[in-house]
């Protein structure tokens, strides 16, 4: 290590990727310094994003099924009512706890944290301390992971009260009477969930032709069958013209791409959930010589090395997908390449989880990606209506796709949509990641009643073998 700079490693960004980043390099024995302007750290994710929304969705869910489901077991509440400030005390103090863990961990590993702005410079930091002040710091290894930030909408202010991102959506301090999300993808369902089940009015507007760009199809559509069910709206095919705060409503305008005519709508409050982009601002890339891609995420290698000697990037800063677990993995493989061990990330069993209920949970290709580039497969499905403990809990909706390529039967994707799908998902990530075939995964003991099962006889579906279909 290099005593005469001021650290081996500098951590710009305190978030999922970047506080990860700094243990890791703890760790293997380096000196770190850790930037970040949040006063907590955990960045986007903990403490405005991954972390708040989930308590959140759990507490939502609790209220809508004291209502909605719990009679059928024989649970009877009379009076039931909502607390909504102690709903936000609870998301805040799951929010307070971690970060305060990340804080511990930080001191535990003798881990600098600055609080402030970072600006590359050639070979160094300049810091903009938020007590003020600056300071340069040196450093052989730079790590970028200043994550991703909400896309904003032209000509659409965002006051964060009734117009609000998905910062704003999180902290709102009544049930919005009519919620309006524009945007059909992750961020734009948990959200528009959460206060469904609160008791307000939700309409989810997606330009495109299903919802869930991206993800699998069969999948998509039978989410927004199910969430139609529990009282969203959902429009698909339009796009928003403007929108505008008049006093305590706002009006969006639409346009409906296969009418091509405009209509107004009105509502209490608008969440705008398009999408992220790379939070770059003020990083001085250009001046550091690190090139960017047509979206404005920093171009890296294989090894994390952006275009400038010494400096790396990961995370949401680095494309998609944008994913704190993607971050975390990126991370420990980063860290582990400075110091001249061997990084390692297979972006093909990286999952993905939308926490609605139920869940959706994928992990590796689509069926429509594999079409489009000519692969051979087969397609087991099991619905989880013919599952024994989704039989006991009620949990009837969705079913498990298993994808295995036609030659060598290894395991492609998976795709679940139903009751636990992201605890349920890791399952197939485990097989994918050891290379298992899906004949090996059908004769794996599943215990039962377990909603696991679905997954063996989705596996024996794929060769016309399933039990109990």
């Amino acid at each position: 290590m290099n005593q005469s700079s001021d650290a081996d490693v500098v951590v710009i960004g305190g978030g999922p990727g970047g506080y990860v980043a700094a243990i890791r390099a703890a760790q293997a024995g380096m000196r770190v310094i850790c930037i970040e302007d949040r006063p907590a750290l955990g960045g986007t994710c903990l403490n405005v994003g991954c972390i708040p929304s989930k308590a959140l969705l759990n507490s939502s869910r609790y209220f809508w099924e004291s209502k909605e489901r719990w009679g059928r077991h024989g649970i009877v509440i009379e009076g039931l009512s909502l607390d909504l400030p102690a709903m936000m005390r609870q998301k805040s103090e799951a929010v307070r706890t971690l970060t305060s863990g990340i804080d511990h961990l930080f001191r535990k590993h003798k881990i600098e944290r600055i609080q402030g702005r970072g600006r590359l410079t050639v070979g160094r930091v300049a810091v903009s301390a938020s007590e003020g002040g600056t300071r340069d710091i040196e450093a052989p290894s730079i790590v970028v992971a200043t994550g991703s930030a909400p896309i904003a909408l032209k000509d659409i202010p965002i006051d964060e009260q009734r117009i609000v991102t998905s910062t704003g959506a999180l902290a709102l301090p009544e049930v919005p009477e009519h919620l309006v999300v524009i945007g059909g993808g992750y961020i734009g369902l948990e959200l528009g969930s959460v206060w469904a089940r609160l008791g307000s009015r939700v309409t989810c507007l997606e330009m495109t032709d299903r919802l869930l760009p991206g993800m699998d199809h069969e999948l998509a559509t039978q989410l927004q069958r199910i969430l139609e069910k529990q009282g969203l709206t959902v429009r698909l095919q339009t796009k928003v013209a403007a929108a505008r705060r008049l006093g305590e409503t706002i009006e969006v305008s639409l346009a409906s791409s296969g009418e091509g005519r405009l209509e107004t709508l009105q509502c209490s409050h608008l969440l705008i959930a398009v999408g992220r982009r790379p939070s770059t601002d003020g990083l001085g890339l250009e001046q550091a010589g690190i090139d960017v891609d047509e979206h404005g995420f920093i171009k890296i290698d294989r090894q994390f090395r952006t275009t400038t000697e010494g400096v790396f990037a990961i995370g949401d800063v680095a494309g998609p997908p944008l994913l704190a677990h993607k971050a975390m993995d990126e991370a420990v493989a980063c860290i582990d390449g400075i110091a001249g061990r061997t990084g390692y990330v297979n972006y093909d069993a990286i999952p993905a989880v939308v926490y609605t209920w139920p869940e959706v949970a994928s992990v590796g290709r689509t069926e429509d990606e594999l079409q489009a580039n000519g692969v051979t497969y087969r397609a087991g499905r099991f619905p989880y209506r013919a599952n024994s403990r989704g039989r006991c809990t009620g949990d009837l909706d969705g079913f498990v796709k298993v994808l295995a390529d036609e030659k060598t039967d290894l395991i492609l994707g998976a795709h679940i949509l139903g009751p636990d799908a992201g605890t349920t998902i890791h399952e197939l990530v485990a097989a994918m990641e050891f290379g298992a075939s899906v004949e090996e995964l059908s004769r794996m003991s599943h215990a039962h009643p377990t909603v696991n099962e679905a997954v063996r006889e989705a596996a024996l579906a794929a060769h016309g073998r399933a039990i109990h279909i």
